[in-house]
């Protein structure tokens, strides 16, 4: 168990909130000051960089930070995470997605896991080489996932971060109980030649089990048979009795367990679609470079661990500078779901007000989670990012070497990556505007004001040598971990989701009172509301 540790009673966060108010330089000050800063605040793991220097630290904040880190007991919390201790305590479970990519070692998991990734291997297997047959005899050339949460967002997310490695199976993801995603993908598909997998641990969710009845309905009317559908899903699960009655076999059910989250089981079964896509042994690869990660993480100490190194920085702008947002920025179209990912496996877990003896904190906790794909953003938000009011610490991430041959492309691609933190560290004085400015502009308006920039927006940059499976693992653990760390010093609990259960329960009776044509009992806005609809769709 972890233990509740309010963190505004540390030593160190009173150390911290006078810290802040102190604090007067700039980011580039710092800079000038410290000539060491950039190989002070970078670190280097196998072949990814992380160069924190462009934020709103130095080294008496760092100490202070990783003081409260101390404080918090965060050493313990790791041990407890890493030894399968029941840390998800309001859910009574341990929290071991760490275990589905531990490959180096045996542990008294190893067995169970290795079960499983050998049914993943050998399906997988069968199904790129062609063996895997549908019921005219075809093979098969498309899977859909149908998941949502944590069984769609990274499964999708790591299968199109992976798209230079994929095999001879196009993969589709259905997760949205809205059903025109559902139709425009199956108006592309065959039935001869798709593949389902039904990702839902209880076979129970109601936007999985409605899209998978609703796909087991058209396969049935295009071609497809009862006995057919035992060749064309497969399940996710672990309820074995659902998943037969739905007429899958149960050979093709795999399993996963309590102790792996949603927003954590990429790596598990759930990771299936991804197998199938890039071939069993990059999948592998993946697990391989979290492993990396959660090495580097386990055995650092606080001062060069990336990940404790990037929370704490986090924790000091969300809970002392006020800076409540957070943007991730991959320069590179393959990344282009990570923001979305990313916004799950944060704001689920560390989007708490309760802290771990049950009482409502009085201080920020999770950040808001957002972003794009540069040089995309770049012409919708970087306006508010560079000049609006809010300051925004930033994540760019880019990779070094493109799996492309247009490298004029990428030439500009870099040059933006490296252009924006720079500008949003630098920005531009009114001295340098005016000298833009020596001639007139011809405007009948001063633009001075307008074309100043204050600069000292803190960002982090993440240099990748390449967007291969391993490292894509590692980038993806780092931010496990840096979610974590900063759920401990603020004292909740991370594994646990109840906040998306309320909407869920409501959605329940108002489903019956929709399909009765009646309104309810509800405050007044819900009952106009479905009044309304209700005489729309007469």
């Amino acid at each position: 168990m972890l233990p509740s540790i309010d963190p505004t009673t540390t030593k160190s966060w009173a150390e911290l909130k006078v810290l802040a108010k102190e604090s007067n330089s700039s980011i580039q000050e710092l800079f000038q000051k410290d000539p060491k800063r950039v190989e002070k605040f970078s670190f280097e793991l196998e072949s990814t960089y992380f160069d924190f220097s462009k934020n709103t630290i130095d080294d008496d904040t760092m100490s202070a930070l990783l003081a409260l880190a101390k404080e918090c007991e965060l050493a313990d919390a790791i041990k407890a995470l890493f030894s399968g201790a029941k840390i998800n305590q309001t859910e009574d479970r341990a929290v071991l997605h760490t275990e589905l990519r531990r490959l180096s070692e045996k542990s008294s998991y190893s067995d169970q896991v290795r079960k499983e990734l050998d049914k993943v291997e050998k399906a997988s297997d069968r199904i790129i080489n062609g063996e895997w047959k549908g019921y005219s005899g075809r093979r098969i050339t498309d899977i859909v996932n149908i998941g949502i949460g944590g069984s769609d967002l990274g499964p999708k997310m790591v299968t199109y971060a992976l798209r230079p490695y994929w095999k001879s199976i196009k993969p589709h993801f259905i997760s949205n109980v809205d059903a025109q995603q559902l139709h425009e993908e199956l108006e592309e598909l065959n039935p001869e030649t798709t593949l389902f997998i039904i990702a839902s641990k209880t076979f129970t969710t109601q936007e999985t089990m409605t899209n998978a009845e609703t796909a087991r309905s058209w396969f049935l009317k295009n071609g497809g048979s009862e006995p057919d559908v035992s060749r064309h899903f497969v399940a996710v699960s672990t309820n074995k009795k659902a998943v037969e009655e739905f007429g899958i076999d149960t050979e093709n059910m795999f399993e996963f367990w309590d102790w792996v989250g949603g927003r954590y089981s990429l790596w598990s079964s759930i990771g299936l679609v991804i197998a199938c896509t890039i071939g069993y042994s990059d999948f592998e690869n993946l697990l391989l470079g979290a492993e990396a990660m959660d090495n580097h993480f386990k055995d650092s100490d606080f001062e060069n661990n990336i990940p404790i190194v990037a929370a704490l920085i986090g924790i000091w702008h969300n809970n002392f500078l006020g800076y409540e947002s957070q943007a991730i920025l991959p320069y590179d179209h393959r990344l282009r779901f990570l923001p979305s990912y990313l916004q799950q496996a944060d704001m689920e877990s560390n989007g708490k007000s309760v802290d771990r003896s049950g009482k409502k904190v009085n201080y920020q906790t999770g950040p808001i989670i957002w972003g794009e794909p540069g040089t995309n953003g770049q012409h919708a938000f970087y306006q508010l990012i560079h000049q609006g009011t809010k300051i925004i610490p930033c994540d760019f991430l880019m990779i070094a070497n493109p799996a492309h041959e247009y490298t004029d492309h990428h030439d500009k691609l870099l040059s933006n990556f490296l252009a924006q933190p720079e500008a949003l560290l630098k920005g531009k004085s009114k001295e340098e505007v005016q000298a833009e400015l020596q001639e007139s502009n011809g405007l009948d308006i001063d633009v001075l004001p307008f074309k100043i920039f204050e600069g000292n927006r803190p960002s982090t940059s993440i240099l990748v040598n390449e967007l291969n499976p391993f490292n894509l693992g590692m980038l993806i653990s780092f931010y496990e971990h840096k979610i974590f760390v900063q759920g401990v010093i603020w004292n909740i609990f991370s594994f646990d989701q109840w906040g998306v259960e309320l909407g869920k329960q409501l959605a329940k009776p108002i489903l019956a009172e929709i399909q009765k044509k009646e309104t309810g009992n509800h405050d007044a806005s819900t009952s106009a509301l479905m009044k309304g609809a209700q005489d729309m769709r007469k």
